[in-house]
């Protein structure tokens, strides 16, 4: 059964009545709930709705789930789009500076410098350019190529997710800033694992680049994106290519090994499954692991007569994707002979004592890169010696998110690299010289922990959170144009234009707009200090756009932000426990996650375990026929499609379906953007008579 329009609808539309009454029965709630974001209607069926899409495409391929968010979306007519190639000379320097940055040993671990390259020759990679269709015509009309543009990279674990299926968000930050965005259609695990999307990315960078000045130019990526930002950001700077005016992340994913507590949390804030992302077997999905290779390496005829039950031991274990092994009582107290762990990736299996007994994880963790890669600095930026010498750097973090600490950590380590460094193995591997930590200054750091929101809030855009966040990307993105351009940045501050109701507030914004102006020169651009007496006084308002930032401090600017664009002070570093772990054990698989990533796994594994066997047999035979190859050295890993080709490979369709689903979801989210822009054009009139 596909993934449909009509299936999700029947699927999520009860959760969404649900919550609608559950917010009627109980409008007198406790003064602790009054205080969560879902104390409001809007955002808790937001919440709600993705949540329970999540889990209903888990039950389909991962085919299915980039199918479905694939999907053609129309734009509103107030947006104007144009479709461009980015030419293949932008990518082939791209993969010279991928290539670089890997190094022979990197290029080694990924199987070979060339099969990442390819791609379908049916499709070629472009961008979109999303712009105002009103900002356009005054631009054309002034002669102005633009001095305020973004690079957006989407996110969607790596896995899923499209420009269409984005959009309305990312029209959003072209409004508010009144920019050029250019958001690339990049390749998606896991036919297309790491490092193909960086590949892509980076090629982006460079088209944008050729024609307007760095100093325009600001990256800008949710989740996943916004970690590949940051791994371009360390590419580019390493390689020497110009940087950019600064970064816009937005609930970054930076460590694919979830080596930080809040990731062993039950997410009850968040619609990020807690246990990870499974789906129904697939061709794509999962891959074969070390044993199914092994089995395709030792014929049937070769291997010992089996009984019965030993085959059906077998048949289990080869669904399971990892094995359990007893830790015999006379080891568990001997360290000499005691089997050990393995839980940093790198090498053919990862293992971790749980409960007593050794735990193997033979299939692969994450869509996005092997688990031998899961740790190296370019997947999980986490890991990188050293994150100075960026941009500026604005990291707005949902307090109730399952990947809350490795942001607030990374945003710590970016800001002070000397005093976050990763292990001393890491260190020896990839600055064993120990010269990436002086050489490249501390990054200023702009940080907003918002108090119990979700993943990239943003995604909830039609909600009062969401809209305080959009403000406030607006007016770290204008400091950040301004500082580098060394020139003043006006952008609007719609606030008395800018209305979001809620169906439980009775809160409002309404009046006449006004323009701000963003200081050009760099001290003076920090502007007036915002004063905090103590952590329970407000320091300011985040929903000011173009106010003045408050100034760093040790390169920070460290914010608590409440639902109502509110800041306080952030918890002091001591008190932040993500900031006390021992280096030694980031980039380490952790009990909680694998726990609960076995859990599901094992039900996945009863539900589906029929269909999983089937497509390990079809992939067992297809390797057994063989594939095009692209020569020697190149081995490209188990999921990916250029590891897969045949010569009778089936074109892609060009023509993608329109999604009424996702157009539907996307007119929510623009009906705000829509609302006032009419506003807008009714004060522009009225000041014109």
């Amino acid at each position: 059964m596909v993934l449909s329009t009509l299936g999700v609808a029947a699927d999520v539309t009860p959760s969404v009545i649900e919550t609608f009454f559950s917010h009627a029965r109980h409008r007198n709630i406790s003064r602790d709930t009054a205080c969560k974001p879902t104390a409001h209607v809007s955002y808790h069926e937001g919440l709600r709705l993705i949540r329970q899409f999540l889990n209903y495409a888990s039950q389909h391929t991962v085919e299915d789930i980039q199918a479905f968010t694939g999907q053609w979306v129309p734009s509103p007519t107030w947006v104007k789009l144009d479709e461009v190639p980015i030419s293949d000379a932008h990518l082939q320097r791209s993969a010279e500076l991928v290539k670089a940055q890997l190094g022979p040993a990197g290029l080694q671990r990924v199987g070979g410098q060339e099969w990442w390259q390819w791609r379908r020759p049916d499709i070629a990679l472009k961008g979109e350019w999303i712009e105002m269709r009103q900002d356009y015509n005054d631009r054309v009309a002034a002669n102005n190529k633009g001095d305020r543009i973004i690079l957006y990279i989407h996110g969607g674990a790596y896995y899923f997710g499209s420009v269409d299926e984005h959009r309305y968000q990312m029209q959003r930050h072209a409004r508010k800033l009144k920019a050029r965005l250019f958001a690339p259609r990049y390749r998606l695990a896991p036919q297309f694992p790491f490092p193909c999307g960086l590949h892509d990315c980076i090629a982006a960078y460079l088209h944008v680049i050729e024609q307007y000045d760095p100093s325009t130019v600001l990256l800008g990526g949710d989740s996943a994106g916004g970690g590949m930002v940051i791994n371009m950001l360390v590419t580019l700077r390493d390689q020497g290519i110009p940087l950019p005016a600064g970064a816009l992340l937005l609930s970054p994913w930076v460590d694919l090994t979830h080596s930080f507590p809040s990731v062993a949390g039950e997410g009850t804030f968040d619609y990020i499954p807690a246990n990870g992302f499974h789906h129904r077997p697939s061709m794509a999905w999962p891959p074969p692991n070390a044993n199914d290779l092994r089995e395709l390496k030792s014929p049937e005829a070769d291997q010992p007569r089996k009984s019965k039950e030993e085959k059906k031991k077998l048949e289990r274990e080869a669904t399971m994707g990892f094995s359990v092994h007893d830790v015999p009582e006379h080891e568990k107290h001997d360290q000499a002979t005691r089997p050990r762990a393995k839980s940093i990736p790198g090498g053919e299996h990862l293992s971790i004592e749980l409960d007593g007994k050794l735990i193997e994880l033979t299939d692969q963790i994450q869509m996005y890169t092997t688990n031998d890669m899961l740790a190296h600095p370019m997947v999980s930026p986490v890991m990188q010696p050293s994150l100075g010498g960026l941009p500026p750097l604005l990291i707005q973090t949902g307090g109730g998110e399952l990947l809350r600490d490795e942001q607030i950590y990374i945003a710590h380590k970016a800001a002070n690299p000397a005093a976050y460094l990763p292990s001393k193995k890491v260190m020896d591997e990839f600055d064993p010289k120990r010269e990436l930590v002086d050489k490249y200054p501390p990054t200023h750091v702009v940080l907003q922990v918002w108090d119990d929101l979700c993943h990239v809030p943003h995604t909830l855009s039609f909600t009062r959170p969401a809209k305080y966040m959009y403000r406030s990307v607006a007016q770290f993105g204008a400091w950040a144009l301004a500082r580098a351009q060394d020139q003043a940045i006006t952008i609007l501050d719609d606030d008395n234009i800018s209305v979001i109701s809620d169906h439980s507030s009775h809160e409002s914004e309404s009046d006449v707009d006004r323009g701000r102006t963003v200081d050009k020169k760099f001290p003076d651009a920090l502007g007036t200090p915002i004063r905090a007496h103590t952590v329970t006084t407000a320091s300011g308002s985040v929903g000011k756009a173009g106010d003045p930032l408050p100034p760093f401090q040790n390169h920070m600017i460290r914010q608590r932000v409440d639902r109502h664009g509110v800041t306080y002070p952030l918890a002091a570093v001591s008190d932040l426990k993500c900031l006390q772990l021992d280096p030694d054990t980031i980039g380490m698989i952790k009990p909680g996650p694998v726990r609960k990533w076995i859990a599901k796994k094992s039900d996945w594994d009863v539900k589906y375990g029929k269909d999983k066997r089937a497509v390990q047999k079809q992939r067992i035979k297809e390797m057994a026929e063989g594939y095009d190859t692209f020569g020697a050295g190149e081995r490209p890993p188990p999921t990916a499609l250029a590891g897969r080709r045949k010569k009778d490979m089936p074109s892609q369709k060009a023509r993608k379906g329109k999604s009424w689903g996702l157009a539907m979801w996307s007119g929510w989210g623009s009906k705000h953007d829509e609302d006032t822009l009419d506003r807008e054009h009714k004060v522009t009139r009225a000041s014109q008579t």
